[in-house]
């Protein structure tokens, strides 16, 4: 077994047949650092080529999986006017993404506690995805002027509770995450460390790195098969989700959501949650609203390597700022000086013009366009996880 040190951003775990990879940097909920995600890319690549690694656990230290990529350190850099740094983040990110999307061996995400933005890139994307009582999802992207970049998994799942989560920013718990497919098992908090040992062990007798049925029996023996969804859950609200989130833009989905407020047999349970959909997409940066949508609506009819092209090239557009400088201003109000009163310019959806949302989505000068890695496995694996 390889020894670590407690500061190491990326603890490595290596037994004969499995290889454990932990977020550690507890104190920041795991965000992801620069040096955090070219570590992961680095031992992905080496465990993919070892014939001994049949299998990969990734999990975070702390009470979060991972709350998605360092924005804080993002924004100091555009403060210092290091407009790059930015975008070497998101080209990381996103080539990160696509390997474990392509990835041919089977990786177990143990997503106890938060799991939000990038971080939910990187587990979705494998092949077990283990929630616990402690897991929250959230794509909250929106709230900070950026855009959900998850076109890619939001689009794939059931009706459009996509859009409704990648819009809101609406948080899951793990039954929730399990029911709508964004995990694959729900295992108790205090059955995983027996869970982790058992995958470990049992690893070699796995007859190839991809018996998945092999490891998908051994997480069942710790599963809670169908644990309960809250009274409250949003999946329990799908009817009016699919009815009003499947509108074309998100000037109709804000009317359709507030003339459900005056149906009559509302009840007030349905009165709070319609409530708090309309402040929450009220709330929100309009052009990251646009955008969001646009996004999620292109990613049901692209293949995973378009996705995550028009994904780059969208996060750029943001960065630079040229139509809105919304990322920044949300930054400022959230994470930096906190006064959590964004200003948001343009400052309402009707102010927004189609020319406008068309910038972000255009192509970027040369050789600036996102370079993904050739991978033989797309067609096998990419798109089919979830």
């Amino acid at each position: 077994m390889a020894s670590f040190q407690l500061d190491d951003q990326i603890l490595v775990q290596d037994t004969l047949f499995a290889r454990t990879l932990t977020l550690n940097r507890p104190r920041q909920l795991n965000t992801l650092s620069l040096e955090m995600i070219s570590r992961l890319s680095e031992l992905f690549q080496a465990y993919e080529d070892d014939t001994n690694a049949k299998l990969i656990i990734l999990k975070g230290r702390g009470r979060a999986f991972c709350a998605g990529g360092d924005l804080a350190t993002m924004h100091r850099h555009f403060l210092e006017g290091n407009l790059k740094y930015g975008e070497e983040v998101v080209q990381k990110i996103l080539n990160l993404t696509y390997l474990i999307a392509t990835y041919s061996k089977p990786q177990v995400s143990i997503m106890n506690g938060i799991a939000m933005g990038a971080g939910v890139c990187f587990s979705v994307h494998g092949r077990f995805r283990v929630a616990t009582e402690n897991s929250i999802f959230a794509m909250p992207e929106n709230a900070l002027g950026l855009f959900s970049d998850a076109g890619h998994f939001l689009s794939r799942l059931p009706g459009f509770f996509g859009e409704y989560l990648g819009l809101t920013g609406t948080r899951l718990d793990g039954a929730e995450m399990l029911a709508c497919g964004l995990a694959t098992h729900f295992v108790p908090s205090a059955k995983l460390s027996l869970l982790e040992k058992a995958l470990i062990s049992r690893a070699a007798s796995a007859t190839s790195s991809c018996d998945l049925a092999f490891i998908s029996a051994i997480i069942d023996e710790y599963s809670l098969q169908q644990p309960a969804l809250k009274e409250k859950s949003a999946l329990h609200k799908m009817d009016v989700i699919d009815k009003c989130f499947s509108r074309p833009t998100v000037e109709d989905i804000l009317s359709a959501l507030e003339k459900e407020v005056t149906t009559t047999d509302a009840n007030r349970a349905g009165d709070e949650w319609l409530a708090s959909t309309i402040r929450s997409l009220k709330n929100a940066s309009p052009m990251s609203l646009k955008i969001c949508l646009r996004s999620i609506r292109e990613g049901r009819v692209q293949a995973m390597d378009e996705c995550l092209a028009r994904e780059y090239r969208i996060s750029c557009h943001v960065m630079r700022g040229q139509i809105s400088k919304d990322f920044r201003e949300g930054c400022r109000a959230i994470l930096w000086d906190k006064d959590k009163k964004p200003k948001w310019k343009p400052s309402s959806l009707e102010l927004i013009t189609e020319h406008m949302v068309d910038h972000y989505f255009s192509r970027l000068d040369g050789d600036e366009e996102l370079k993904l890695p050739q991978r033989c496995n797309l067609n096998v694996f990419a798109n089919a996880k979830l």
